[in-house]
């Protein structure tokens, strides 16, 4: 009988998300890491900070981290 293949948590999916107390997932917003020089004052203030995966991609990433204990 074969046997059951463990949870694992996926370490590219937790390396890149956190879960907040209620359930949500942040994560880091796009095009921060180079060619700043190219961008405008404001445009590099709204990529300050984390921002909130939507629902539809959420559901996906939480099953990723079955240890999580809010997922």
């Amino acid at each position: 009988m074969p046997r059951r293949k463990p949870n694992k948590t996926r370490k590219a999916a937790a390396k890149r998300f956190k879960i907040t107390a209620t359930g949500k997932l942040i994560r880091r917003g796009a095009g921060k890491r180079h060619l700043a020089t190219n961008k405008t004052a404001k445009q590099k203030r709204r990529l300050r900070g984390s921002q909130v995966v939507t629902k539809g991609h959420a559901q996906k990433i939480v099953e990723s981290m079955p240890f999580s204990h809010r997922g």
